[in-house]
């Protein structure tokens, strides 16, 4: 049975510090989440100037796992979980931020040296409410070590997490089953997606234009969300394409997301906001 589409979502520019913007698809004034998928925030392709020092600075999380896939240069995350990595285009992170966490990421020293182009997607992955309060947990996934899923000539799509086309992704830090892949598709190639009944799918093109089941033309930087029913759909490259392709269980919990942090009740919010203002998430010199 196909999968319909329920929303087209255009990325819109959000800026997540005085001097850093987004393109943003999720939430979206039309559709809030699909839990466990709560933000999509697509970053660049910026351009580091030569001697440039910017980066977001340490700032808290709390009750989610903010994913980072790096599409272009190369970044340094620091924690205060004593993680300290960098990760070039290609790699990807997953930090389960549990119950208090510091971090910071941006363009390595190398980059802001010698210049480059920056590019991200970071995807906020929630987490039911029974491991919230764990302890935090980091992995780093190179990527190589993912593996191509749906293999076709002009293909490559890198598994990262979940179970999927018969692989299984790197990343086993997940509370419930949460596919996710990325990569290209060249013009003129189609690929067909099976996934699990009930999920939520999604899918994000990054960069290109692609046709859903040769009827719905969907542009560049828009996040297609399917109906949870129904089992298949094809994307069709209209040009050299990049895409996010995502696919989980259902969460069903009540989100209260604010700042952050990703709770399930506005007083858990404010506790988090009360927390780190007292210091309770630690320090993070960097």
């Amino acid at each position: 049975m196909k999968k319909n589409i329920a929303h087209i979502l255009a990325g819109r520019a959000k800026n997540i510090t005085p001097t850093q913007t987004v393109l943003q698809p999720l939430p979206h004034a039309d559709f809030r989440f699909a839990n466990p998928f709560i933000v999509l925030h697509h970053g660049g392709p910026d351009i580091v100037p030569a001697g440039s020092d910017d980066r977001i600075h340490p700032h808290p999380h709390r009750g989610f796992a903010p994913v980072t896939f790096q599409l272009q240069g190369q970044a340094h995350h620091k924690d205060t979980a004593g993680n300290d990595q960098l990760l070039n285009a290609g790699d990807a992170q997953w930090m389960f931020a549990g119950k208090a966490i510091l971090h910071s990421e941006g363009p390595s020293a190398q980059m802001h040296k010698n210049g480059g182009v920056s590019e991200i997607l970071q995807l906020w992955v929630n987490v039911p409410a029974a491991h919230k309060w764990d302890d935090p947990r980091y992995q780093f996934v190179r990527n190589e070590e993912m593996p191509s899923i749906l293999e076709q000539d002009g293909v490559n799509l890198r598994l990262l997490s979940g179970q999927f086309d018969g692989k299984t992704g790197p990343v086993n830090i997940s509370f419930t089953p949460v596919i996710s892949a990325v990569g290209e598709i060249a013009g003129g190639k189609e690929v067909e997606f099976n996934v699990t009944a009930d999920y939520w799918t999604l899918l994000y093109v990054a960069h290109g234009r692609v046709t859903i089941d040769d009827i719905t033309p969907v542009p560049e930087h828009s996040l297609i969300v399917f109906k949870r029913e129904g089992t298949t759909f094809s994307v069709a490259a209209n040009e050299d394409s990049q895409v996010l392709f995502l696919s989980a269980e259902v969460i069903d919990e009540p989100v209260a997301a604010k700042d952050n942090f990703v709770m399930n009740t506005m007083a858990e919010v404010d506790q988090a906001i009360e927390d780190y203002k007292n210091g309770r998430f630690g320090t993070l010199a960097y």
